[in-house]
């Protein structure tokens, strides 16, 4: 079964937009799309602020896989910086199709 992987989250008070958004462009093209089983990766942004970086993986076991490389790798390190670690809710979802 393939898995949506869901992140909420709002940025550290202050942050640049801008600088945010091309620290997630760096971690879609150069960490994300490089790791096994990605489908598809998008960020949006709600009126009120919060962030969603929604993930669609082949399979548990890649989402389970990426997720332990993401927290040491040096691509992401400026995108972790810009989040609001108390605000980040996750959630993963096994399709059903």
């Amino acid at each position: 079964m393939a898995v949506i992987e869901m992140f909420v989250f709002s940025l550290v008070p202050g942050t640049d937009e801008a600088a945010f958004l091309e620290a997630d462009q760096r971690v879609q093209t150069e960490f994300s799309y490089q790791q096994p089983g990605l489908v598809r990766r998008t960020t949006a942004r709600a009126d009120n602020g919060d962030w969603l970086v929604l993930v669609l993986w082949g399979s548990g076991s890649d989402a389970e896989a990426a997720a332990a490389r993401f927290g040491g790798d040096s691509i992401t390190a400026a995108f972790r910086a810009l989040i609001d670690p108390s605000t980040m809710r996750t959630r993963r979802f096994e399709t059903l199709d």
